[in-house]
C-alpha cells in the first residue's frame, strides 16, 4: 500500500523534518555515553537512529572553517593525540561532497534558520554560492571528467535549502544551477558527462532528474522536457522481461571503472540502476507503471538486499540510498525487509573509536572517489528516509 504523499517526499527524503519546535534541541550527540559497547545493546531502531546522530556530529567536526567539506583535507579537524581519519576522497569533488553532506543535514531538519546544525547549513551554502560561475550558473569547474555528478549534487543542496529554509537570496543561485543543467541536458534526451554531446546515461541523470525534480517542487523554473525525455530513457534502458535498468544499454549492469574495479566489486551484486527508475519514476508523472512491470523490478531489489559484507564487494551505498528512496512511500512486507535490511548494515557498522567516531569507512563502490565524507553523507542521508517510515 501506497502513503499519500507529496511527491517530493518519495525522491527527496529531504521535506521529511522534524517539526519546527523540535529542531532547537541540542543534537542527541552531546548526549549519548562514549561506551563502546552502548550500541551494541541497542535495538536495530534506536542503534540505527543513534548512529544517524554520531554521524551528522561527525560531519559537523570535519567540516571546514570555510564551509566546504574537504574531500582530501577533512582529517585536519580531527581531535589531536588521536590517530587521524584515514579515506582521502579526490581533491576535484569538494563541490560535490559538500552538497552530499548539506543533503544529510538538511534532511535531519536543520536549515539555515532552524535546528542544532544550522549555522553547519549556512556555512556549507554560502561556499557553494562562492563556488558558483556567475555567468554559467555552474557550481566548481569542469576540471574532472565527472564534474557534472559535482554540479548537480550541489544544485540539488542549494535547491533545498533555499526551499526548506524560505531564504530568498539562495533562489537566483538555485535557478541558475538549474539552468546550466538545462543547458547541459542533450537536446532530446538526458544527460551524461560533457553538455549536450549526445552520450547518455542512467547515473548521471538520476542526480541530475532529483535536482529538477527539488526544483518544481520548490516553484523554479524547471524544463517539462526533462522530465518527458528522462521518463523515456528509464524506458529504453528497461528490459520489460527482467525489469533490470541499465546504465547505458537496456538491461544492463550498473557502471566500473576500468582495471581490477569490476572485480573487486562485481556488478551483479546490486541494482543501482534499477533502484534509481523505481524511485525516480514516480517524480516524473506521467502514467504510472504498470503493476506487474514494478513488481519485477522491486523483485530484482528484494533479492538483493543490502548488507555490509566486505569480501564480496557489494557495499554500494548509493544503491542502497536509492533503494530506500524507492521504498520509502510503500508499506508491505518488501518495503519493510529493505529498511531492516539497510537500518542493520549502517547501524551495525559505524565505527566506534578516536576521530573516527560516526563516520563510515569508504570502502563501497565508489568509496575511492568519495572518500569519509561521501560515505558518511549518504549513510546518514540514508538512515534518515528508512528511520522517517
Amino acid at each position: 500500500m501506497a502513503l499519500d504523499v507529496p511527491g517530493l517526499l518519495l525522491a527527496l527524503p529531504l521535506a521529511l523534518v522534524l517539526p519546527l519546535a523540535a529542531q532547537e534541541r541540542p543534537p542527541r550527540e552531546a548526549r549519548l555515553p562514549h561506551d563502546p559497547d552502548h550500541l551494541a545493546r541497542l535495538g536495530r531502531t534506536e542503534r540505527a537512529s543513534a548512529a544517524l546522530q554520531l554521524g551528522l556530529a561527525w560531519l559537523a567536526a570535519h567540516q571546514s572553517e570555510d564551509g566546504r567539506w574537504d574531500a582530501d583535507g577533512f582529517m585536519a579537524h580531527d581531535v589531536e593525540g588521536r590517530p587521524p581519519c584515514d579515506g582521502r576522497g579526490r581533491a576535484t569533488h569538494d563541490v560535490g561532497l559538500t552538497g552530499l553532506a548539506l543533503l544529510a543535514v538538511l534532511s535531519n531538519g536543520s536549515t539555515m534558520r532552524f535546528g542544532p546544525y544550522r549555522n553547519v547549513v549556512k556555512k556549507g551554502v554560502m561556499w557553494l554560492r562562492e563556488q558558483q560561475d556567475a555567468t554559467s550558473g555552474l557550481f566548481g569547474a569542469a576540471s574532472s571528467n565527472e564534474f557534472v555528478y559535482d554540479h548537480a549534487i550541489a544544485t540539488l543542496a542549494m535547491v533545498e535549502a533555499y526551499g526548506l529554509s524560505d531564504y530568498k537570496l539562495l533562489k537566483r543561485n538555485a535557478q541558475a544551477g538549474l539552468d546550466y543543467l538545462e543547458r547541459h541536458r542533450n537536446p532530446f534526451l538526458v544527460w551524461r558527462y560533457q553538455p549536450r554531446d549526445g552520450d547518455n546515461d542512467t547515473s548521471v541523470t538520476a542526480w541530475c532528474s532529483l535536482a529538477c525534480v527539488a526544483g518544481k517542487h520548490f516553484k523554479l523554473d524547471v524544463s517539462a522536457s526533462a522530465f518527458d525525455t528522462t521518463r523515456t530513457w528509464l524506458d529504453q534502458m528497461t528490459d520489460p522481461a527482467t525489469g533490470r535498468t541499465g546504465y547505458t544499454e537496456r538491461g544492463g549492469f550498473s557502471s566500473r571503472r576500468t582495471g581490477d574495479h569490476a572485480t573487486r566489486f562485481p556488478r551483479e551484486r546490486g541494482e543501482c540502476m534499477t533502484a534509481v527508475a523505481l524511485a525516480l519514476r514516480p517524480q516524473l508523472g506521467g502514467a504510472p507503471l504498470p503493476e506487474a512491470f514494478a513488481d519485477r523490478q522491486r523483485a530484482r531489489l528484494a533479492a538483493k538486499l543490502p548488507a555490509w559484507r566486505t569480501e564480496d564487494g557489494s557495499i554500494d551505498e548509493i544503491y542502497w540510498l536509492f533503494g530506500t528512496m524507492a521504498h520509502a512511500p510503500l508499506d508491505d512486507a518488501r518495503a519493510e525487509a529493505w529498511r531492516r535490511a539497510v537500518l542493520a548494515a549502517l547501524g551495525s557498522s559505524q565505527r566506534d573509536d578516536g576521530n573516527f567516531r560516526g563516520s563510515w569507512d569508504p570502502i563501497g563502490v565508489w568509496g575511492e572517489d568519495g572518500g569519509r565524507v561521501f560515505s558518511t553523507a549518504l549513510a546518514c542521508w540514508t538512515l534518515k528516509l528508512a528511520l522517517s517510515r
